[in-house]
């Protein structure tokens, strides 16, 4: 049985929105990051990441984490391939150049994606996005997301989706990786074949369900 740890608002949205397209049942457990919370250590702190309940499955202390049986991931991009290629069916590899396809649109998005776009993101929260600081970093951020994203648009030019053809894992893993950039709207106008690639994975019925969850909990 899978068990999945980590709150909606955080990475574990990957192999949560995974777990919602391929409708398969697991027990989830909410762990909150300790940054979020003042005192982290107090008695009667929620789970987070420096329980020692959580630490124990996860000394990195970080989420997510999944445990199924005996095997324990701690990357939610592993996590996502991994779930997509036991239970997810043709949301996962179809053979092994599909399985290699994967794993790179799982190093992609993680390496290429995610940090630029999470200093976008953040940018934007503070409401500093306007200061002479803001701007230098959400230019810096778009500097380097500028090869990763002609990268998706030439492709986008020819496929609907990123592997086989058809909506599988290698969508939702780099889909939740750029969704931390979506807040600047000049890259949808520089980008729009990969922006529209991008609302095409959104519509999908389970990351509406999935988001629902993220934002009905606490910011």
């Amino acid at each position: 049985m899978i068990t999945l740890y980590g709150v909606y608002r955080s990475r574990a949205t990957r192999p949560l929105w995974l777990l919602a397209e391929a409708n398969v049942p697991f027990t989830h457990v909410p762990v909150i990051q300790s940054y979020r919370l003042a005192t982290p250590m107090a008695a009667d702190a929620p789970l987070n990441t420096l329980s020692p309940a959580f630490m124990a499955i996860s000394p990195q202390s970080a989420v997510p984490v999944m445990v199924d049986d005996d095997l324990v991931l701690t990357e939610s991009l592993a996590i996502t391939n991994y779930l997509a290629r036991q239970y997810g069916g043709d949301l996962g590899p179809q053979g092994t150049a599909e399985q290699a396809q994967a794993e790179q649109w799982a190093l992609f998005g993680g390496i290429s994606v995610d940090l630029p776009g999470i200093d976008i993101i953040y940018t934007y929260a503070d409401g500093v996005h306007e200061t002479p600081d803001g701007i230098a970093k959400i230019n810096a951020a778009v500097g380097r997301l500028v090869r990763p994203l002609e990268r998706l648009e030439t492709l986008l030019g020819t496929t609907d989706y990123l592997m086989g053809g058809r909506f599988t894992v290698a969508d939702i893993m780099v889909a939740e990786c750029l969704r931390y950039a979506q807040t600047h709207k000049p890259l949808h106008a520089a980008y729009p074949k990969t922006f529209a690639w991008l609302a095409r994975c959104q519509a999908r019925p389970a990351f509406a369900a999935m988001m629902e969850q993220r934002n009905a909990e606490p910011a």
